[in-house]
This record gives C-alpha cells, sequence and structure tokens, in this order.
C-alpha cells in the first residue's frame, strides 16, 4: 500500500470501511438527492464530486447527468478511485477521475455546472483555499452542494452509556486534533459568502434513531471500524473500546433506547 494510500482518508480504506461508506450512503442518500433537487443539477451538467470516495455519490449523479454530461470524482485513495473507475465501466457511465490530494487538483477555469462534497472538507488544513479552486471552476450560475458537520459534540446517547460515552469523546478530540476542522459546517457561510458567492440554503440535518432504525446501522458501524484506530492512536485503551462496544450492545437492546447523530448542515451556494 503506498504512503499517499495509507494516509487518504483518516477513517482508512479498507474493505470493512468501503462497507460502511455503503450504509453511511444509503442512510443520507435521500439527504443528498434533496440537495442536488434543490440546486437544479440536470442531464447535461458536469459536476465535481469532491472527495468521492468509492463513489456512491458519483455513480448517482451520472445517472442525473446522463450521456451529455458527466461527472468528475476526485480523491486521495487509490484503491476508491479504481473501485469507481470500475463502476463506471460497467454501468457504462460517464465518470473522470482524478487520483490526487484537493490542493494539487488542476480544474479548467468555469468548466462546472456543478460541485457536491460531503465530509470531504472536515478533514483538510485549508477548505477556503480549496473552495476557492472550486469557485474559479464554476461557471457563472454554477453552485455548490455541500454536507458538512456543524457540531459533533452533539453525538449522545439516551440512555447515557459512560463507557460509550467516553469513547465518542474520544473520536472528538482525535478529529479536533487532525489538521481540519471537523464542524467546518459552521464557517462555509462567511467563506462562501467571502469569494462572492450567494447563499441559497442553509439548512440543519439531523438524525435521532432507534435501535429499530436502519439509520442504527451508521452509528453501529463506525464504532467497531473506529475504536480501534483510537487504541492505536493511543486515545483509548484496548479495554476502553471493548468496554465502549459492550455499551452499544447494551444500548442496542434496550427498551427506548435513542441516539443523536452529529448535528450537520446542507449548503447550497451559486456563483454570481
Amino acid at each position: 500500500m503506498s504512503l499517499s494510500e495509507k494516509n487518504s482518508y483518516i477513517l482508512g480504506t479498507d474493505q470493512d470501511e468501503l462497507h460502511r461508506l455503503g450504509v453511511q450512503h444509503q442512510v443520507w442518500s435521500s439527504e443528498a438527492l434533496r440537495g442536488w433537487n434543490a440546486a437544479g443539477f440536470k442531464h447535461g451538467d458536469v459536476l465535481l464530486d469532491l472527495g468521492c470516495g468509492p463513489g456512491y455519490c458519483s455513480q448517482e449523479l451520472a445517472y442525473i447527468t446522463g450521456r451529455e454530461g458527466k461527472v468528475i470524482g476526485i480523491d486521495l485513495s487509490e484503491g476508491y478511485i479504481a473501485h469507481l473507475n470500475e463502476v463506471s465501466r460497467l454501468h457504462g457511465l460517464r465518470i473522470e477521475t482524478i487520483c490526487a490530494d484537493f490542493a494539487d487538483m488542476q480544474l479548467e477555469t468555469e468548466s462546472l455546472d456543478g460541485m457536491y462534497c460531503r465530509w470531504a472538507l472536515a478533514w483538510v488544513p485549508d477548505a477556503e483555499g480549496i473552495l476557492k479552486k472550486v469557485h474559479q471552476a464554476l461557471r457563472p450560475g454554477g453552485r455548490m452542494v455541500i454536507h458538512e458537520y456543524y457540531d459533533w459534540s452533539t453525538h449522545q446517547t439516551t440512555p447515557e452509556m459512560p463507557d460509550l460515552k467516553k469513547a465518542i469523546a474520544a473520536a472528538l478530540q482525535s478529529f479536533q486534533d487532525s489538521e481540519g476542522e471537523i464542524d467546518v459546517g459552521r464557517y462555509l457561510p462567511g467563506i462562501l459568502e467571502g469569494m462572492d458567492m450567494d447563499i441559497l440554503s442553509y439548512r440543519p440535518m439531523q438524525k435521532v434513531v432507534t435501535p429499530h432504525e436502519f439509520e442504527w446501522q451508521w452509528p453501529n458501524s463506525f464504532y467497531p471500524n473506529y475504536f480501534p484506530r483510537l487504541v492505536d492512536m493511543g486515545y483509548l485503551t484496548s479495554e476502553e473500546a471493548e468496554q465502549a462496544m459492550e455499551d452499544m450492545k447494551r444500548l442496542s437492546e434496550t427498551p427506548g433506547a435513542s441516539l443523536f447523530c452529529p448535528a450537520m448542515v446542507e449548503i447550497i451556494a451559486e456563483k454570481r
């Protein structure tokens, strides 16, 4: 595995993470479609999927843009780009892929009708610089649809499970210690307006889930994937990670239990 692959994503790029991202996409796909419809993404458009990962959104966007348009998917993970290339080939989709760091991406001026990204800006050290590149590549009237965290600290459970709470706090601390800004969603309106973008919509996206709902599988797939990484990084001991997973199991079996997912926002902005 290359160094770029190892460093491509804070949550990893292995088979378990590929599956988790599939679950995550199913949980949030209706919100993505709502945003694309609100932005007016349509047949013939050229759309950028920033931080496309394995391409769950790229594939759906490519059906929208059709054979007269195309989707450009960019991601640092060689494995995910290879996966998306195979999906594109199998389904006969017009998807162009770029394996690169966002800071190194080269986009033609005024070549895009729109951009979508979900949890891409939270992990980069210069979200504003990346958005300026996209802004330059947008045609006048081109639109961005961005889904990012607003307040990750809202992630909590009822009833409160002490060991799980500790592990969730450790996860948040690891994000805060990374190069990016986990709650970048709260700063995006100011960044975008500073680039002469008009904010068309700024809406909260929140999920409160119970163990009987499919959405429960989003955190339930995140914890067993990320808690061991927290052990490797020194934020938790192996025992603490195991106790947190035992808490999650008990929570899943507790009548009336609920889980508040981290608060997110959707920003739709248009280039003047």
